[in-house]
This record gives C-alpha cells, structure tokens and sequence, in this order.
C-alpha cells in the first residue's frame, strides 16, 4: 500500500520530510533561500519544522514509538 492510501505511512513521510528539510537548512541554509518555486516547497517545511520544534521532536518520537511497537 502506498504512503497515499495509508495514514501511518503518510504521516512518517510527511514528518521524516520536514524534518530533514529543517536539517538542510540549519546545515547549509544557502540552499533554501529561495522562498518561491520549487524551493520554496522546502523552505516552508524547514520554516514549519523551526517554529514548531518541539512539537515536531513530539511527532517523531510518537512515530519512532508506533513503528517499533506497532
């Protein structure tokens, strides 16, 4: 089943997306400059993983725990 059909697997794409668009970012920040187009896509998923920082680490703990067990 793809990620598109199956909550769970849309829900670990989407986290495990933002949160290396938030490393790139933080680790190579003139990649991301851009704010429009295609890049821009990227600079908002690492604006969204900035500002909401610990409720993205909450997000990939949950996922972490519900892979492992689940």
């Amino acid at each position: 089943m793809s990620a598109l059909f199956n909550f769970h697997s849309f829900l670990t794409v989407v986290l495990l997306w933002i949160c290396t668009c938030t490393y790139v970012k933080l680790h190579f920040p003139a990649l991301l400059e851009q704010r429009t187009g295609f890049r821009g896509f990227f600079w908002k998923a690492a604006r969204i993983g900035e500002r909401m920082s610990p409720w993205m680490a909450v997000g990939c703990l949950t996922m972490g725990v519900s892979i492992i067990f689940f």
